[in-house]
Parts: structure tokens; C-alpha cells; sequence
């Protein structure tokens, strides 16, 4: 971590279009300025773990929704399609069972 020392009205640049200005220091709270793009997303460091944690939430919540959603379509291909082993199967005709060719008819 860098740690810089600034008075009022004195700012640090970051990078090419960030500056930090403190505004005022006013007992133990420091105002500052931030003049950035606006693609910059700025947010307090509290806030920003509270959004953090919501969207952990929802992705939670989502993979959960996807997860109950397989389950129902797992249980409606087993009412369709049986797998397990002892499910009926249809017989099978063997070729020794049928020459395919008819007898003629007397």
C-alpha cells in the first residue's frame, strides 16, 4: 500500500485521468474530491462490500433456482424413460425367428 501524506487542497493523480483532491479536514473526517471518467464505478468501501455480497447472493440464489430446475427435469424423464434395470423392456425379434419371406398361400 502506498501512503502519502496531503494537506487541504492539495490532490494525488492516479494513472492519466484520476485525481483525488482533499477538500477539507475538518476534526477527523477528510473530504475529498474525486474527478474520474464516469465508466469509473466509485463507490465507499462499505457500500461496495454490501453490493459485493448481494451479488454473491444472488448468484447463490440463481445456482440454486438451476439446481432445483435440473432436479424437475431429471424427475420428468424418469417418469418417461425408465433406467433402471428392472424396468420392462420390449422383446426383441431374433433374425433365427424370421427368414422374411412368406410362405405361398395353397
Amino acid at each position: 500500500m502506498l501512503i502519502l501524506t496531503r494537506k487541504s487542497d492539495e490532490s494525488i493523480i492516479i494513472g492519466n485521468d484520476i485525481k483525488i483532491k482533499v477538500l477539507k479536514i475538518q476534526g477527523n473526517q477528510v473530504h475529498i474530491g474525486i474527478d474520474a471518467p464516469r465508466d469509473y464505478s466509485i463507490y465507499r468501501e462499505e457500500i461496495f462490500e454490501q453490493i459485493r455480497r448481494e451479488n454473491e447472493n444472488a448468484r447463490s440464489t440463481a445456482a440454486s433456482g438451476q439446481l432445483e430446475q435440473l432436479e424437475n427435469l431429471t424427475g420428468l424423464k424418469n417418469m418417461f424413460f425408465h433406467t433402471s434395470d428392472d424396468a420392462p423392456t420390449a422383446p426383441v425379434p431374433s433374425h433365427s425367428q424370421s427368414s422374411g419371406h412368406r410362405k405361398p398361400a395353397k
